[in-house]
């Protein structure tokens, strides 16, 4: 499961491990979006809910483990918020944090693997959620730079009052006890649910791959939430293409378009009613460094601004999301091999940066893929450097490369000649100051 991404788990006791030595603590929340007092907070000095719905189990090799019975939550609460800590260091530091939900018969239901930490130092990274009479997971991933605090404190918590905050003490493990099944409440079906993807970086073989992508400006990433329409600014940020990625939580319409410097919409990023939209979009900051945006929703948002250089490589191994994304090809020729499992459009464009040496702008777009409803499409890519940018998706799907030739070396004017280096993209290196 990727970042923003959902799926309905069985309303039954679910044991959830968070691993790589992270401080664990959980929130239950009204519909309001903040706990009712300091017993809606689970963690070490606090071990089980007064409900009892929700419980410490204990730490054991840096995994610590909740148990979250679905069917015990109070009605009032309508989430359950999974949260990690530092004691000292970012998150960004913290080796391969990751959240998984088991069923009471040792199945795994879900599993979400956090990549793109930062100086963060405490993190939502998951929620249970109440929707169609039943629960759904969701991958969140929301950091907070000012600490488990400032977490807290956006859910309702009074610091100042010295209201309880997780303890990093380890609680020793206790094998958790069989817990009996209780019957399953009915929910809502689900055509087709997406398996956790690889989203680690591919290895490059000799001989395969272009250098590491060096197309645009690599700057620190730019993140705003907020709820229903707005109108999100983002100044100083380097000219050319960037990505948006946006997640809301709601069932109602949702449109993005950026501002013209006459405030007037330019052309449409997103126009979907697909219920928890999430996605990305490639858009343009324009010369003068200032990105304006035309959000409409209904619900709480999350908006990302990052470099193009921190979206996703398409590699022989099978890529699963679901939405609009932008992609990156670095290889020789290849066949991209698309299956698609929504009901609507299904729109891919290519941008072929070989030749262009402007790192400020994009090539003419070739659209390769306008369909409605499922398919499975295989689109043959010249040689990288390459964007394969997935306009519109409202549903899951899968690709993966075929018949990946090896790659012929750099050619001039490729558009690799501004340096840069992914990692420092998914890092965060700062490129500019204001926000």
């Amino acid at each position: 499961m990727i970042k923003g991404a959902n799926a309905f788990v069985p309303t039954v006791p679910l044991r959830i491990a968070v691993r790589a030595g992270l401080d664990v603590s959980a929130l239950l929340l009204t519909e309001t979006g903040r706990v009712r007092g300091d017993g809606d907070i689970v963690f070490h000095g606090a071990p089980v809910h007064p409900s009892g719905a929700v419980r410490m189990l204990g730490e054991e090799n840096g995994t610590a483990w909740l148990e979250a019975g679905l069917t015990a939550v109070e009605e009032e609460i309508v989430r359950v918020l999974v949260v990690g800590s530092t004691e000292s260091g970012a998150l960004r530091d913290v080796d391969g944090p990751s959240v998984e939900a088991f069923a009471p018969d040792g199945t795994s239901v879900v599993r979400y693997e956090v990549t793109e930490a930062g100086g963060e130092t405490a993190m939502v990274l998951a929620e249970l959620y109440r929707r169609a009479g039943g629960w759904k997971f969701r991958a969140v991933g929301q950091g907070y730079v000012n600490g488990l605090a400032g977490l807290v404190a956006d859910h309702g918590v009074d610091v100042a009052d010295e209201a309880p905050v997780p303890s990093p003490s380890p609680v020793p493990f206790q094998p958790p006890a069989p817990v009996p099944v209780a019957p399953v409440a009915p929910v809502a079906p689900v055509p087709f649910q997406v398996p956790a993807p690889t989203v680690t970086a591919p290895q490059p073989v000799p001989g395969t791959v272009a250098p590491e992508w060096s197309f645009g400006a690599v700057f620190e990433p730019y993140t705003q939430t907020g709820r229903d329409n707005d109108v999100i600014t983002v100044d100083g940020l380097p000219p050319g293409p960037v990505v948006v990625e946006l997640a809301i939580r709601g069932d109602g319409y949702t449109g993005l378009w950026p501002l013209t410097r006459f405030n007037k919409e330019g052309d449409t990023l997103v126009n979907s009613t697909e219920e928890d939209f999430q996605g990305r979009l490639l858009a343009h900051v324009p010369g003068n460094g200032l990105l304006r945006l035309q959000l409409k929703a209904e619900g709480p948002w999350q908006l990302r601004v990052l470099p193009l250089a921190s979206a996703r490589r398409l590699t022989e191994e099978q890529l699963e999301s679901r939405g609009p994304d932008v992609l990156l090809h670095t290889g020789g020729t290849a066949d991209l091999a698309l299956h698609y499992r929504g009901d609507d459009n299904l729109i891919v464009n290519l941008y072929e940066l070989a030749g262009h040496d402007d790192p400020t702008t994009l090539p003419r777009d070739e659209n390769v893929v306008n369909e409605i409803g499922k398919r499975r499409e295989t689109v043959p890519l010249p040689e990288g450097p390459l964007i394969v940018h997935m306009e519109m998706a409202d549903g899951p799907w899968r690709a993966r490369l075929k018949r990946v030739q090896p790659y012929s070396g750099p050619r001039n004017g490729d558009g690799l000649a501004n340096v840069t280096d992914i990692r420092s993209a998914q890092s965060g290196r700062s490129w500019w100051g204001r926000r």
